[in-house]
């Protein structure tokens, strides 16, 4: 990225990430809805904590930029992003947890569990899922009901079994028994990559795009979303917690296979190199619309955090 297209970036960055963080404070009231019984004050606050500290809110950003390529960056894909987060956010609160990958700071603050308690931080996450489909089901979400069923079907998808819950899974095994290469990267595709490739996806989706381009875009979050875990790992073994803002080293710690360790520091950075133009070539048929989502291929791959 050039000096001018790195700030852009940086400030499209900011300006969507301000945008979903009002609309989740407005979603994580404690003013029960319509079909709702009460909304419990210490569960709301555990909520809130997973959710509004911070974070540079990526998977919604390729979300509204991804549907911002057919000009439908609109509220509708304000809300999917909004939801996008939700399940992220549920994901870390859950992997935090002492039973999975037992971490007391997420983002420079204590997590979830450690600020409230394990049994609160537990249904924080599960509230958190079952929230990002109501984001996406309810009318507020204006779009057609067969985009939203759509939408739900695939974010469903990439959440669940076969997807980045699968993924964890695989990920707590991998420390018992370390897969080989091609175990590496299933894993990697499930856990990291799934919700990425639906962000990217969702663009599409939204605008109610041809498969071809819903494929093209899927494509490129599956890019990115290598990308993006190969660069964690290569961080997890050379940044510091303070950088981090969680604890590092733990991969190698805990004798986790991950690509890194198996090809090493050089051969990841020449990898995120070939991903980053793999995930541009995918975007070119777009032009110039694609440019914050070429520039964020090439954040993800050097990112220092």
């Amino acid at each position: 990225m050039t000096n001018d297209d790195e700030m852009a970036f940086e400030m499209a960055l900011i300006r969507r990430a301000a945008a979903v963080e009002v609309l989740l404070r407005r979603l994580l009231d404690d003013r029960a809805l319509s079909g709702e019984i009460a909304r419990p004050d210490r569960l709301m606050a555990a909520m809130r904590h997973g959710v509004l500290n911070g974070g540079k809110r990526l998977r919604p950003f390729l979300v509204m930029e991804s549907a911002a390529i057919f000009s439908a960056d609109g509220e509708a894909a304000l809300r999917v992003a909004a939801a996008l987060e939700c399940v992220h956010c549920y994901s870390l609160i859950h992997d935090d947890l002492p039973a999975m990958d037992d971490d007391d700071l997420r983002r420079g603050q204590p997590t979830v569990h450690m600020a409230f308690d394990e049994a609160t931080a537990i249904l924080a996450g599960d509230a958190l899922l079952t929230l990002a489909f109501d984001i996406i089901a309810g009318e507020a979400t204006v779009l057609p009901a067969e985009r939203r069923a759509a939408l739900v079907l695939a974010l469903a998808r990439a959440a669940g079994a076969g997807g980045m819950v699968g993924g964890q899974k695989l990920d707590l095994e991998a420390e018992q028994a370390p897969p080989d290469e091609a175990g590496i990267i299933r894993l990697q595709a499930m856990k990291t990559g799934a919700l990425i490739r639906f962000a990217c996806e969702a663009g599409a989706l939204i605008a109610g795009a041809p498969a071809e381009d819903r494929e093209r875009l899927a494509e490129f979050g599956s890019a990115i979303g290598l990308a993006f875990q190969l660069a964690d790992d290569l961080l997890d073994l050379t940044a510091d917690a303070s950088q981090m803002g969680k604890a590092t080293g733990k991969d190698a710690a805990a004798g986790k296979a991950t690509l890194v360790a198996l090809h090493g520091a050089n051969w990841a950075r020449s990898q995120l190199h070939g991903l980053v133009e793999q995930a541009h070539a995918l975007l070119e048929p777009y032009g110039d619309d694609a440019q914050l989502l070429k520039e964020a291929a090439a954040f993800v791959a050097t990112r220092t955090s």
